[in-house]
């Protein structure tokens, strides 16, 4: 017998979503970072065992669109409500239980299965976690209500055993060895990304988006050429910093990352444009993949 079955993960920002997917397909799919907002994909991670397959689903916190941007990572989330075989909701020992999400009541009027993993506990006292628990029973009395740690890998083999439980039998959707649906090039886009969200603050990295101009492999080297697109004239001073220090240091950690997420020798480039009001543009955000 054979198990096989999309695991949506939703809920707001900033509770550790990307971080748990990556640590239930044990491979770093997701960009992380401390700030919220950061994923803007939804990403699928591929957990392959002998005789199961779990195809988990990253997806963007949810917010109040402010732009166009928002409004397509919405529409992500909207999606994953309605087409999972199990519905992961992660909250977080810092946010107040039961939410404010609005996606709360249609979860519980789902008739999908829904899995609540209540992230971050080792920033809690038990007492603490155990009322917060207790709040989330109440709301979802036929679910799960899983404590975790993504960050310290705690229960996540509890997790992964009621993920199993609830998977229907069926054969694999993708090939055993296939470990994400994305091609090379939108991991190049997002490394780069995850470095402007780590060394810029502010509005900087939500104004920011990259663009992988070129990606050219040859023997044992890669050649990426890629832009950084801005929304204002002012950033992009910003985003190269004085006499291109802060640009120069983006890339090095980017090709850094790059090299040992892709086996490989990097050959980046940079550039800066300002593609203005990016994130309220139809045709621009389609081209950048939304």
């Amino acid at each position: 017998m054979h198990k096989s079955g999309f695991v949506n993960i939703l809920g707001n920002p900033n509770v550790g979503k990307s971080t748990l997917m990556n640590a239930l397909v044990r491979e770093k799919i997701s960009i992380t970072s401390p700030k919220a907002q950061t994923t803007r994909h939804r990403i699928m991670g591929i957990l392959n065992g002998e005789d199961y397959q779990i195809i988990y689903s990253d997806t963007p916190g949810i917010i109040r669109p402010g732009y166009k941007l928002h409004e397509s990572m919405m529409r992500s989330v909207q999606g994953a409500l309605k087409d999972a075989d199990i519905i992961l909701y992660v909250t977080d020992v810092i946010e107040k239980a039961g939410g404010e999400s609005e996606i709360i009541p249609r979860l519980q009027k789902t008739k999908i299965p829904v899995i609540i993993a209540i992230n971050k506990i080792d920033l809690s006292d038990q007492a603490a976690l155990e009322g917060k628990a207790e709040v989330w029973r109440s709301l979802f009395p036929d679910s799960d209500i899983i404590p975790v740690s993504a960050l310290n890998n705690f229960n996540l083999d509890t997790l992964l055993q009621k993920i199993l439980k609830l998977l229907p039998e069926a054969p694999p959707y993708f090939p055993k060895d296939q470990i994400t649906d994305r091609l090379e090039r939108f991991y190049a886009s997002e490394i780069i990304r995850e470095k402007i969200f780590m060394f810029y603050s502010r509005e900087i990295p939500y104004s920011t988006e990259v663009e992988i101009e070129s990606f050219q492999d040859l023997e044992g080297l890669s050649r990426i050429r890629a832009i950084i697109h801005v929304a204002r004239e002012s950033q992009k001073g910003i985003i190269i910093g004085h006499q291109g220090k802060m640009l120069k240091k983006t890339g090095t950690a980017a090709r850094m990352e790059m090299e040992e997420f892709f086996g490989r020798k990097i050959y980046l480039e940079l550039q800066v444009k300002v593609t203005k009001d990016w994130r309220n543009n139809p045709y621009i955000l389609k081209k950048f993949g939304y």
